[in-house]
């Protein structure tokens, strides 16, 4: 088994960050030839999934989350604490934090047109922490 960190900058505002390459290079590393490798990204404004990154699916997906989650929609979490990122607690809870993956041949099992990535929906500028655990 091992631990590794990874650490994204992000713009917020439902930025999405490929860290494919990240990845295979820690898998790579590990020496890990047959397992699972878990990735979890830490805070409750970002999520973590797989998407064919392309410029057309990235901007449709934004578009998306606005409809699911507006920015500009009442919030009581924002009423409560007096911020701006209401929308970007809820998108983050659907996409979700954590992502599993077999490994295969040294391998994390993608396919052609899928990537990994960070979605940052916090509404400013972050470093995301993504907890990436390898076991096999």
């Amino acid at each position: 088994m091992a631990t590794r960190e990874l650490t994204v900058k992000t713009q917020g505002n439902t930025d999405i960050v490929d860290i494919t390459p990240q990845l295979l290079e820690v898998v790579h590393r590990s020496g890990v030839e047959s397992g699972v490798v878990c990735l979890f990204v830490v805070g409750s404004t970002a999520g973590i999934t797989t998407m064919e990154y392309e410029p057309g699916l990235i901007a449709d997906m934004r578009r998306t989350f606005e409809q699911i989650a507006p920015e500009n929609a009442v919030y009581a979490h924002e009423e409560r604490w007096h911020d701006d990122n209401g929308h970007s607690h809820i998108r983050a809870s659907l996409v979700g934090p954590s992502l599993s993956v077999p490994i295969t041949h040294g391998k994390p099992d993608l396919g052609e047109w899928q990537q990994v990535v960070v979605i940052d929906f916090d509404t400013r500028p972050r470093d995301r922490t993504i907890i990436v655990k390898i076991v096999g």
